[in-house]
């Protein structure tokens, strides 16, 4: 469906046809919006000021729960989202016939494109309040549009991460997987996973996760498979036959002490793993460790998988446990279900082309205007502060003076609307989840606690311009 079409008989005729720039060539993020996106553009496309070259920021004014740190996640999937983001026939005819906008908007949506650039913190990096985590510049047109879907991307994607590098902490080297799909959403669980996986989880349950993504599945068999044969017994030769002695069995549908037994006699004492998902973990953990020695079991692993959270994982830290499951806490961000992100026009052009720096002033919201550069400062490797230097200009930003050590924290993620290949897919993932284990090395020894507290890390602005 063209503009024309969209529009109908004695309505203003746009420029587009039925294979021109409005033609969606895949599903289309474009109406994951908020009405008030459009409805902005629509004004400003009538007082001339859509054309206005803008820059936006992304960050959060705090850390959610109190915690020590944030990590960045979700950069990979908005720029494949902006990647689909285009108003396409079904997009263009929703608007139309439900009065959005105006037959200019239309015109202009039809033909949207973002042709900006993004700036921003690399997936898996850490984050502080303030923190210039994206800087989108483009016009206000262009740029205003991609408030919801950035936000929606990286505060969902971000809270998972949050919640997932504190488990991570608290297990140590023990490895972790997440296995929390039927607690969220069903794209919801996908990403989740994916966040999970750049902030230390080493496998997923999910199997789309799996294949889009590249993490490493796993999981055998639930309490149902146990319940569909005569004996417990028949269900573990059962799943053995099929997946061999190092499979894991679940031990607690009926009595733990008889599962371990029932176990081992079947699968000897080669058996792969056995798995806990009930009952006081710390006491049960070490009752099973010490009658799998008795039987001769010495090398079978030992999972626990029974509503964990970052405290309940650091509470088994001297258990004799070997690996944990997570579920419903990692996919809902464990008490923190979103990171609190804001999209904010920090600089703007006035009508004689200067550059002006735009700030909210709100009691409790109120935002630091002008564009930014961000740099964090460490000694002898451990970091020290969060350094953000503010220009009220368009100049570039070098590294300030006086921390000439200091590490860049942004890179270019989008061109003049060209995204960078490299953050993106699997390859992209894995690259996060490689930068974030490498920049938490960096942090104080503090920032590991769990409690709540102020940020490990403190935020300090500074004049570019000295």
């Amino acid at each position: 469906m063209t503009l024309r079409q969209a529009q109908g008989p004695g309505q203003a005729q746009g420029p587009g046809q039925a294979q021109g720039p409005g033609q969606a060539q895949g599903p289309s993020t474009a109406l994951l919006t908020d009405r008030y996106e459009l409805t902005m553009i629509d004004a400003a496309l009538r007082d001339g000021t859509a054309d206005r070259p803008c820059v936006f920021e992304l960050f959060g004014r705090r850390l959610p729960g109190a915690r020590r740190f944030g990590v960045v996640a979700g950069t990979g999937r908005l720029l494949e989202a902006l990647r689909d983001f285009r108003f396409g026939d079904d997009e263009l005819r929703y608007l139309c016939d439900n009065g959005v906008v105006s037959a200019q908007t239309l015109s202009f949506l039809e033909g949207y494109r973002f042709a900006g650039t993004i700036r921003g913190y690399r997936e898996g990096e850490l984050y502080f309040p303030g923190s210039p985590i994206l800087t989108v510049e483009g016009s206000f047109a262009e740029a205003v549009i991609l408030e919801t879907i950035a936000l929606s991307v990286l505060n969902h994607d971000s809270a998972i991460a949050n919640a997932a590098a504190r488990m991570s902490i608290a297990a140590g080297d023990r490895p972790l997987s997440e296995m929390g799909s039927r607690r969220a959403a069903e794209h919801s669980a996908v990403a989740a996973a994916r966040a999970a996986y750049i902030a230390g989880f080493g496998a997923t349950s999910n199997l789309e996760a799996g294949r889009t993504w590249g993490i490493p599945t796993m999981g055998t068999a639930a309490h149902a498979w146990t319940l569909l044969h005569d004996t417990e017994e028949e269900a573990f030769r059962s799943q053995v036959e099929a997946l061999g002695a190092q499979t894991t069995l679940l031990i607690d549908t009926y009595d733990i002490r008889t599962g371990v037994e029932t176990a081992v006699r079947v699968a000897g004492t080669s058996l792969g793993g056995v798995r806990i998902d009930s009952g006081d973990l710390p006491t049960v953990a070490a009752e099973v460790r010490a009658q799998l020695d008795r039987l001769g079991a010495t090398g079978t692993r030992i999972t626990v998988t029974s509503d964990l959270d970052e405290f309940a994982i650091a509470a088994l830290a001297a258990s004799p446990v070997d690996a944990y499951g997570v579920g419903t806490s990692v996919v809902t961000g464990s008490g923190a279900p979103t990171a609190g992100m804001v999209y904010k026009l920090v600089a703007r052009q006035d009508a004689a082309g200067g550059w002006v720096a735009v700030a909210k002033a709100s009691t409790d919201k109120a935002s630091t205007g002008g564009r930014k550069a961000a740099f964090r400062t460490l000694e002898h490797g451990t970091a020290t502060s969060e350094l953000i230097a503010v220009s009220d200009g368009f100049e570039s930003i070098d590294t300030p003076a006086e921390h000439p050590d200091a590490r860049p924290l942004q890179v270019t993620l989008v061109d003049h609307g060209e995204a960078d290949p490299a953050f993106a897919g699997p390859a992209g993932v894995a690259q996060a989840r490689a930068h974030h284990a490498r920049v938490r090395e960096e942090l104080p020894i503090t920032a590991l606690a769990l409690s709540r507290s102020d940020p490990a890390l403190p935020t300090v602005y500074v004049d570019a311009a000295r």
